[in-house]
């Protein structure tokens, strides 16, 4: 019995000697960076959901800002740049107003074409009469600018110009640019490779079923049959720039 007990110390000793005291500072460590990892996690929150304006209590003669009301359009809004045939930078800030029905009906046109996976991208929407002024200034030739004495359809918040994109943001080909001045852009223009007469086919059809008319010689320019008597204005929209 007495020679058992000091064998059964020796076993603990040696037991405990081979525990290495690094090791478990190490094991330690370990588990309060772990710690601190768990404690440092920010859990997601989900954003809040964009809120658009309501046409509600607004005349059909009103201009508005179609980004308040959508945000399923695309922009490459050019009299805001110099990327356009005047060469010069017409409107202060890019910004796309309407009257309220041309809204309306660009809201229901645009759900029509997404149901085909496109969208409409936007050249120009309402003009000021001012700035027709200046256009007509610089390029005096009614083929191409609107005599401002008279007024287009753009300075009455009905006219837009137009083309159309993929949901994700490649262009469809038109055969030319916006504001290319020749027979090419002509919608009686057969002579042109069968995808690009049928983006055009698509965009026309589709913006004639919701109230647009086009004219023969620009692919890109629509305006709404029930704005064409409206006034012309020289409302000017506001810019945060």
């Amino acid at each position: 019995m007495h020679k058992i007990v000091p064998i059964l110390f020796f076993l603990v000793c040696l037991v405990s000697c081979k525990q290495d005291p690094s090791q478990n500072r190490e094991a330690k460590e370990s588990m309060k960076h772990k710690v601190n990892r768990v404690d440092t996690i920010i859990p997601e929150r989900s954003l809040p959901e964009k809120v658009f304006r309501s046409f509600e209590g607004l005349a059909d003669t009103t201009f508005v800002r179609l980004a308040d009301f959508s945000d399923g359009f695309a922009y490459d809004l050019r009299y805001a740049t110099t990327n356009n045939f005047l060469k010069e930078k017409v409107y202060d800030c890019a910004e796309c107003y309407t009257r309220v029905k041309t809204a309306k009906a660009l809201l229901v046109a645009n759900a029509d074409f997404k149901t085909k996976e496109v969208r409409i991208k936007f050249f120009d929407c309402y003009r000021p009469n001012s700035v027709q002024y200046k256009m007509w200034e610089i390029v005096p030739n009614p083929q191409y600018v609107a005599d401002p004495k008279k007024g287009s359809i753009h300075n009455k918040g009905g006219a837009v110009d137009i083309t159309l994109e993929t949901l994700d943001g490649e262009e469809l080909d038109m055969g030319t640019d916006f504001d290319f001045f020749g027979k090419k852009a002509y919608h009686d223009n057969t002579d042109l490779p069968q995808e690009i007469l049928d983006n055009r086919k698509l965009l026309k059809e589709t913006m004639e079923k919701h109230g647009f008319w086009s004219i023969r010689t620009e692919w890109w320019h629509y305006n709404l049959g029930i704005a064409s008597n409206d006034e012309v204005a020289n409302f000017k929209w506001p810019c945060n720039e």
